[in-house]
């Protein structure tokens, strides 16, 4: 994982333990869903450093967010834009 459980909880602020099976499991999801945005595979992803990071952290935020009602179109254009440095331009 590019970033780790305790950096995601502080990041969403949670201190406690009882969330941590669903914040892994949108963590996982969030790491493969700004891998699919930027078009790298995982090692190539995980080089980009801060970029891929805070992408990740993002994405993680916005899915633990809107559980309930996540909209996947708006997501995935905010990742185009946050990735746009890294992603490559075709498969």
């Amino acid at each position: 994982m590019i970033v780790t459980l305790p950096k995601v909880k502080k990041y969403l602020r949670i201190d406690n333990d009882d969330e941590d099976d669903i914040v892994r499991k949108l963590l996982r999801s969030a790491e493969q869903i700004c891998i699919d945005v930027s078009r790298l595979n995982a090692e190539e992803f995980e080089a980009c450093g801060a970029i891929a990071k805070t992408a990740v952290l993002y994405t993680v935020g916005y899915l633990y967010e809107h559980r309930e009602e996540a909209d996947h179109k708006a997501l995935t254009m905010t990742l185009r834009s946050l990735l746009m440095g890294i992603r490559r331009e075709g498969f």
